[in-house]
């Protein structure tokens, strides 16, 4: 297990990502509304939400007593569904700590617009691998992705309390950001495609989203890999 838990960033400043917990909090209420559901108007629900490939692309439709919102609208709605309780803990803790970094970079309007964008390239990333399926994508996994290769590009040394097994020490971002996208690339390559679980591919193509937009992105005087401020 591989989780950061807290940058202690030299170079963060002191305003505060109020919209990542904004995205915290909402992911967090979603979940809570799909646990308060019956078993049958749950997978309802994560398929009315969740990203379809399939539908996306309009190879397939909805019922219509199960589609609620354009298939296109899911490349949004998906990001905050979550499948469990380890899968919405693990995006949120990586959202807490790398979010308002990334989020100060950017600026708060650019910070959503950033989300937004990193989530539907991840999801569009998964669909084109796997057009023909009915498995709905759901989970902020996709945007936090581009919030993670953002704050690599951003702040590449930062140390980050990390817990490794049961051990907590301190890692440069660059090692423990690096081993995470290795782990999604080893994943891809040992996947069985159209099996369902966890999309691989959302992962990486967001984190790519992540990487390039955050340099025409970020606000002016913002640098790039930890270069001190002149």
């Amino acid at each position: 297990m591989l989780l950061p838990l807290h940058d202690d960033n030299p170079l963060k400043r002191i305003r505060f990502g109020y919209l990542s917990v904004v995205f915290i909090a909402a992911c967090v209420a979603v979940f809570m509304y799909q646990l308060s559901l019956p078993p049958g108007e749950a997978t309802r629900f994560v398929f009315a939400f969740g990203a379809i490939p399939s539908v996306v692309f309009g190879v397939k439709s909805l019922p219509a007593e199960v589609a609620q919102v354009p298939a296109n609208v899911t490349l949004v709605t998906s990001m905050f569904l979550h499948g469990s309780l380890m899968h919405l803990v693990g995006n949120m803790l990586f959202l807490w700590v790398l979010g308002d970094n990334v989020e100060d970079a950017l600026g708060h309007p650019r910070f959503v617009v950033f989300y937004m964008l990193s989530g539907i390239a991840a999801a569009l990333s998964h669909a084109a691998i796997e057009p023909g399926s009915t498995v709905p994508m759901i989970g902020a996994s996709g945007a936090i992705s581009g919030v993670i290769g953002a704050y690599l590009l951003l702040h590449p040394r930062a140390p980050i309390k990390t817990l490794v097994l049961r051990f907590i020490v301190y890692l440069p971002a660059y090692a423990v950001l690096g081993l995470w996208i290795l782990f999604q690339f080893l994943s891809v390559a040992i996947a069985e495609p159209g099996q369902g679980g966890v999309a691989w591919w959302a992962h990486i193509g967001g984190f790519f989203a992540g990487v390039i937009l955050i340099v025409p992105m970020r606000q002016r005087g913002v640098p790039l890999f930890d270069r001190p401020v002149r």
